[in-house]
């Protein structure tokens, strides 16, 4: 090609090529592509409907960085954001505001650090008692690892047998399960006599912020319902199910949802103050 020629092709490629370009990634920032799906290193963020972030976790990117954590005394979200240096933090399993116990099992690298049969304020609950069985035995997130090291996610009744040649290296309980089956009153989110609700935990009924956890092809999503857009257990369900979760459950919610990376900061207690919490889900 001689200097002529060369001449004309970058006459022609300043006049119609890069304004061509440029034009194109205006028009898909006008379309909101790029400010409304955020990517990052492991993890990406998208609101979808308004008030709610789905936060997708594929297994590639997080492996052995995303577990459970758990304070010894009460603290927010943020707190162990700060503190542990974690790329993000999720609020997760349920505890007793009272004495600081939990009332969720956390397995911790094949140990469980936290039950909630130490808490005696709801083992010897006289109400509570005809109905322990349900309670104990509420869904959890389970991280499984094979012989060969890789992890395998899922969401399991506590007393669920780990599969054959797997062992369980974490887990996570709240409730109640979400898809396939929403489990509310198996799981003792509801009281139903003679086909009648007469009392309910959690709130399961209500429209309240909402945070759950859910998996698909090994991959996990987090859930993050704002007090924007309020939603009861059945819609948490309704909601994971339309993003097409093989599984999902529920963690704590109300005023507990509570979410902390670079991008994001999300506060459900009123009055904007953070609630503070017993046990989490870090990124590190």
């Amino acid at each position: 090609m001689n200097v002529k020629n060369i001449f004309i092709l970058i006459i022609f490629m300043t006049l119609f090529i890069l304004p061509q370009k440029a034009y194109a990634f205006k028009f898909f920032q006008s379309c909101k592509i790029f400010s409304n799906y955020k990517f990052f290193s492991s993890y990406k963020i998208v609101q979808n409907p308004e008030g709610v972030y789905i936060v997708e976790l594929p297994y590639s990117k997080i492996k052995n960085k995303f577990i459970p954590y758990v304070s010894d005394t009460l603290q927010t979200n943020s707190d162990i954001y700060n503190s542990t240096k974690a790329k993000l933090v999720v609020n997760a399993g349920f505890f007793d505001p009272k004495n600081q116990k939990t009332v969720s099992y956390i397995v911790i690298d094949g140990k469980t650090v936290v039950s909630p049969e130490d808490n005696e304020n709801l083992m010897n609950n006289t109400v509570l008692k005809p109905y322990l069985d349900k309670i104990l035995n509420r869904s959890e997130f389970r991280v499984l690892e094979d012989k060969s090291h890789h992890l395998f996610y899922d969401i399991a009744l506590h007393n669920e047998k780990i599969p054959e040649g797997l062992t369980l290296k974490h887990s996570v309980q709240a409730g109640p399960m979400l898809l396939p089956d929403l489990n509310l009153e198996k799981e003792f989110f509801v009281l139903v006599r003679d086909g009648k609700i007469i009392s309910e935990s959690a709130s399961a009924l209500h429209h309240y912020a909402r945070t759950a956890i859910g998996i698909k092809n090994n991959n996990v999503y987090l859930f993050i319902v704002t007090t924007n857009a309020p939603m009861t257990l059945q819609e948490l369900a309704e909601l994971t199910g339309k993003w097409g979760m093989d599984k999902a459950m529920a963690f704590d919610g109300g005023g507990s949802t509570s979410f902390d990376s670079k991008e994001l900061h999300v506060i459900s207690e009123k009055n904007n103050e953070a609630r503070k919490l017993k046990s989490f889900l870090i990124l590190k």
